[in-house]
């Protein structure tokens, strides 16, 4: 996280200081900052815990090199600060972890080496133990510019029982320049630097009752009351905080916790590129998702109640279960990924591919009825190539307007399910065949004469077959078709636009006819409006034709419950009925 986290002190005498900081360094540190990477030759190793490595860099500097620092160092001089304004002792190069993760590294001392960041860092300070207080003077708050930085500052109270109220004041600020960052980052940052100021106060609250308890300075007080106040506490204007808390460690423990801190943070939160709202696909895939969820908690409930039955109840719960029908299992199919790979995906390797083998009027025929909704069926004794088939075939649909049932024994209605696989001893009743709703795709076994010459190799699978589509209602070649059906032939013919290209452009091309439907969906379903205005809006979206009227209904059941939801509770709000009138 490019973010740097300060502790300020409000001095008596000098004011508002800066006391410790940790930074982010994504380069080789600077030359005042230590330069080896080595800690056997520049640093001494103390900790390594969460793959960040912390180190005491302890390298003498030379006289020249103290003494350009000293001149270049942002910044105050030695006679503005007291023992209250100082952290690190004089000659301290400071701390530095090493992030192995990342190669980044953290390093602290009493002021940033930048002069740009030193100012925007003692401005802040200045700020956030002065006008921008929170109620009470002792919590969080937020402030800061687009121009110096945006500031998370949270105040607090060290017991002394030598200051003024017996206590001092101080401040934890984290400054950054992304506001947003930093919002979201608000509870996270909250709660830890919060831990952090819990346990200085409990330290100091030990060393002040210790010293109340051996010397008490109210009563002290009390008696000199008409003493000027700074003289009667014996040039002890200001104590450290090591002082204050009786911990030689300080700034050590607070090097790991601010570094921690800064990698924390940073590491909580990710950015998403996201390319506008969820897709009707995704919208339908997360319903079925949740009703699965629901329904495998009620399978659950259901066999914890069916153990304390009798073993004929049981035997019988047993047989309603093998009675249920394969679509059932096939919702589980229809919300798994489509690309996944998989030993059936093999046999079709897609559209483009399965119109190669069934042939250009064979392949149209078929993908007409599967855009228009009709049933889709398929004879064969390959489980996997029907399922190659089908997974091929549904990338032209939206995700609910596919039901499927992968395999059966026996012939299933249509409104169980468009896509339907069968073995091919199964009967299929008269009436589907002559039906001009239906296909049907009847895979056989090939002979060598009337194998495709392409596919005229033993070692392919596909070889083996021969595809006879039949319909009751024949697609005619002169017939124009939906224009979907058009741009998606156009596509596949095209051999210049490779495999992934032609599935993006079958994504596009699901995503504006969807929008057609969603907004047919508003004016004839919501709106209610009457037939001569629904046929001027199917003019405007260019399917006034019977084909894609046809498309655009069967589509329709496919949008998600929460598109729908969401449009019949915005016309039932009172606020959109009055709009309307």
């Amino acid at each position: 996280m490019n973010a740097i986290v300060v502790l300020c002190h409000f001095c008596e005498l000098h004011g508002p200081r800066t006391l410790f900081c940790t930074e982010v360094l994504h380069a080789p540190l600077p030359q005042g900052a230590g330069s080896g990477d080595s800690p056997g030759q520049s640093e001494q190793v103390e900790e390594e815990e969460g793959g960040i490595q912390m180190s005491s860099r302890i390298r003498s500097h030379s006289p020249a090199e103290g003494a350009s620092a000293d001149s270049s160092s942002p910044g105050p001089k030695k006679s503005d600060m007291c023992e209250g304004c100082r952290s690190l002792p004089a000659g301290h190069p400071g701390y530095v972890s090493h992030d192995k993760e990342t190669s980044i590294k953290y390093v602290s001392h009493q002021h940033p080496n930048h002069p740009q960041l030193f100012s925007t860092v003692r401005q802040a300070c200045v700020r956030s133990l002065s006008c921008e207080v929170c109620p009470g003077r002792e919590g969080p708050i937020f402030f800061g510019d687009e121009q110096h930085g945006f500031v998370f500052s949270h105040t607090f109270f060290i017991k002394d029982s030598l200051a003024r109220g017996f206590q001092r004041w101080y401040s934890i600020i984290t400054i950054m320049m992304d506001r947003i960052y930093l919002i979201n980052s608000w509870p996270f940052l909250l709660g830890k630097i919060r831990g952090i100021i819990d346990e200085l106060q409990g330290k100091a609250l030990k060393v002040f009752e210790a010293e109340q308890y051996g010397c008490p300075q109210r009563a002290q007080r009390m008696n000199t009351a008409f003493t000027p106040f700074l003289h009667q506490r014996n040039g002890n204007a200001a104590r450290s905080l090591t002082s204050l808390t009786n911990d030689e460690n300080l700034w050590a423990c607070l090097h790991t916790s601010f570094a921690w801190l800064l990698k924390a943070c940073g590491s909580r939160l990710t950015e998403k590129l996201l390319e506008g709202a969820p897709t009707e696909d995704t919208l339908v895939q997360m319903e079925k998702l949740a009703d699965l969820e629901e329904e495998s908690e009620g399978w659950d409930n259901s066999e914890e109640e069916e153990e304390g039955k009798p073993a004929s109840q049981a035997d019988g719960r047993e047989i309603r279960e093998l009675n249920k029908s394969p679509a059932d299992s096939s919702l589980l199919l229809d919300c798994r990924n489509w690309n996944a790979t998989s030993r059936s995906q093999s046999v079709f390797q897609s559209l483009r591919h399965l119109r190669q083998v069934l042939g250009a009027s064979s392949f149209r025929m078929l993908a007409w009825h599967v855009l228009m909704g009709n049933q889709v069926i398929w004879k064969a004794r390959d489980t996997d190539l029907v399922q190659s088939a089908f997974d091929v075939l549904r990338t032209m649909l939206p995700v609910g307007c596919v039901r499927i049932i992968p395999y059966s024994d026996k012939y299933e209605e249509a409104y169980r399910c468009n896509f339907l696989g069968l073995s091919p001893h199964v009967q299929i009743p008269p009436h589907i065949l002559s039906s001009e709703f239906a296909v049907l795709v009847e895979v056989r076994t090939a002979t060598r004469s009337s194998l495709y010459p392409v596919l005229f190799d033993d070692e392919q699978p596909l070889s083996r077959y021969d595809f006879v589509v039949t319909s009751g209602s024949p697609v005619a070649a002169d017939r124009v078709g939906p224009t979907i059906l058009n741009k998606i032939e156009a596509a596949l013919t095209n051999q210049n636009l490779s495999v992934d290209v032609v599935d993006q452009c079958l994504v596009c091309l699901k995503e504006e006819w969807m929008n057609k439907v969603k907004v047919l969906f508003k004016f004839t379903k919501v709106d209610s409006r009457p037939k001569e205005d629904t046929q001027k809006l199917l003019s405007i979206l260019g399917a006034a034709e019977e084909d894609n009227v046809k498309l655009l209904k069967f589509w329709m059941t496919g949008l998600s419950k929460t598109y729908k939801s969401h449009l019949m509770s915005t016309v039932r709000s009172p606020t959109s009925s009055e709009s309307r009138n």
